[in-house]
C-alpha cells in the first residue's frame, strides 16, 4: 500500500469530521469567514506559509519540502457553495437558511486538507514545495483569477510547475470511480443578453406599435438554426435561453422584451466566432422588423484545458493506487464550466472527477446543484490520497 494512501486512512476521521462541519456553514461568493476559519483551524499545528487574501477569503499554505528548491505543485480547492435551500435528512445537515454546499466544495476543502496533512507527514521526502490553493467564489464570480492576481501561483518564491485539481460528483458514475480526459474537459460559459426594443399601443392594433415580442421569439429560434448551420458539429456549441420576458397583459403590447442566455462552447475558435455572430444575428433581425436591439455578451470561464502530459501521468498514478477499473477515460467534454480553467491556461495541469455518489443507483441520483444532492464522504482518503500522491511523484520527476 502506497504510504500516501495508508496516510490518507489514519486521518480519514478528522477530515471526514471537517467535512460535516464545513457542510454546515455553507457560505456563498468570496466572503466566506467560517469557512476560512475552519480551514484554519484544521491547518493550525502543520509547518506550512500562509497567507490569505486581500479581496476574498482565500487561503494560502506552502508546504517546504526537505529536498530543498526545486519543482512547485500547486493543489487547488473551492471552498464557497449555493443559494440553494438543503432538501436531504443528513444529521449534518446546512445550519444556513437558503444555502448549502450542493455541488460538493465541502468535500474539496476537506480532501485538500487531508493532503496537507498526509504531505506534511512527507515533507523531508519531498523534492519541492507544495502550494495549497484554498478558493472561495468559483460558483460566482471567480475567484481563482483573483487568486492568481494576489500571487498564488507564485507563492513558493517561483511559479508552480504543475498544478491539481478534483471535482466530486453526486450522480451518474458509481461511488469511486474516476474519470477525466486529454485536452478540453470542460466548457467555456458566457452570456448573451438582449433587450429588443420597439413601440408599445393596444393589443387590438398591432400595427400602430413595433412589437417587440414577436422579433425576440424569432431571435431565440434564429440563433438555434445559426448554430447548426454555421458551426461545426465536432466542435459544438450550446446555447440555451433562460430567460425571456416581456409585458404585462394580454391585450397591451410592451414597449421592451428581454431574454437571456448561456452560452457554452469548447474552443477558443467557437466561442470568439459565436461572440460576434450571435450579436451581428440579433441586431440585424431587429433592424429587419424596424425595431432595435441592445445586446450585451458577458464573457464568463474559458475553456478548462487539461495537459495531455499531465492527464497521462494523473491517469497513470490513479491507475496505480486504485486500479484501472476504478478509472474511465471521458469520451468527450462537460458542459459544465469552472474557474480552474484560468489556473490550468497559465500552469499545466490537470482537472478530475471522482464520484462521492452516495445512492445505489447513480442514474437516478439527484445531481450537483439539487437541494437533494447526497455525496458520501466515505471517498475522502481517496481523494486527499491522489492530490498528495500527484505531488509526491511529480516533484520527484523534476
Amino acid at each position: 500500500m502506497s504510504s500516501t494512501v495508508a496516510l490518507a486512512e489514519r486521518f480519514r476521521t478528522e477530515i471526514v469530521e471537517l467535512r460535516r462541519a464545513l457542510h454546515q456553514v455553507p457560505e456563498y461568493d468570496l466572503d466566506l469567514p467560517k469557512t476560512q476559519a475552519l480551514v484554519l483551524a484544521a491547518l493550525d499545528g502543520l509547518d506550512l506559509e500562509i497567507t490569505l487574501g486581500k479581496e476574498l477569503s482565500s487561503v494560502t499554505a506552502v508546504l517546504r519540502g526537505g529536498g530543498g528548491p526545486g519543482p512547485v505543485v500547486l493543489l487547488r480547492g473551492d471552498m464557497d457553495a449555493l443559494p440553494v435551500t438543503e432538501r436531504t435528512d443528513v444529521p449534518f445537515r446546512s445550519q444556513h437558511a437558503g444555502m448549502m454546499h450542493a455541488c460538493g466544495h465541502d468535500l474539496h476543502v476537506a480532501g485538500l486538507v487531508g493532503a496537507a496533512k498526509i504531505l506534511h507527514e512527507l515533507r523531508d521526502e519531498l523534492a519541492g514545495d507544495v502550494v495549497f490553493m484554498f478558493q472561495p467564489g468559483e460558483e460566482t464570480t471567480g475567484g481563482a483569477p483573483i487568486m492568481i492576481r494576489e500571487g498564488v501561483l507564485d507563492a513558493a518564491g517561483r511559479r508552480a510547475d504543475a498544478a491539481y485539481g478534483l471535482h466530486v460528483g453526486s450522480a451518474v458514475e458509481p461511488l469511486g470511480m474516476w474519470s477525466s480526459r486529454p485536452g478540453s474537459f470542460m466548457a467555456a460559459a458566457d452570456q448573451l443578453h438582449v433587450r429588443v426594443v420597439g413601440a408599445g399601443t393596444h393589443g387590438s392594433t398591432p400595427y400602430r406599435g413595433k412589437d417587440p415580442i414577436p422579433v425576440a421569439c424569432e431571435m431565440v429560434g434564429a440563433l438555434q438554426t445559426m448554430i447548426t448551420r454555421q458551426f461545426d458539429v465536432f466542435d459544438p456549441v450550446v446555447l440555451t435561453v433562460g430567460r425571456i420576458a416581456g409585458g404585462t397583459k394580454e391585450n397591451i403590447i410592451p414597449d421592451e422584451a428581454v431574454f437571456d442566455a448561456t452560452v457554452r462552447t469548447f474552443s477558443e475558435q467557437s466561442r470568439s466566432k459565436i461572440q460576434r455572430t450571435s450579436v451581428q444575428l440579433v441586431e440585424s433581425l431587429a433592424a429587419a422588423h424596424g425595431l432595435t436591439a441592445e445586446v450585451e455578451y458577458q464573457i464568463g470561464y474559458p475553456v478548462t484545458v487539461n495537459n495531455p502530459d499531465e492527464y497521462r501521468f494523473a491517469r497513470d498514478v490513479i491507475v496505480d493506487l486504485f486500479g484501472p477499473e476504478r478509472f474511465r477515460e471521458r469520451p468527450n467534454p462537460r458542459c459544465g464550466a469552472e474557474d480552474m480553467s484560468y489556473v490550468l491556461n497559465e500552469v499545466p495541469g490537470v482537472y478530475l472527477n471522482l464520484s462521492a455518489c452516495a445512492a445505489a443507483d447513480p442514474a437516478l441520483a439527484a445531481d450537483n446543484h439539487s437541494p437533494l444532492a447526497d455525496f458520501d464522504d466515505s471517498v475522502l482518503p481517496d481523494g486527499s490520497a491522489l492530490l498528495a500522491e500527484l505531488a509526491v511523484r511529480r516533484l520527484a520527476r523534476g
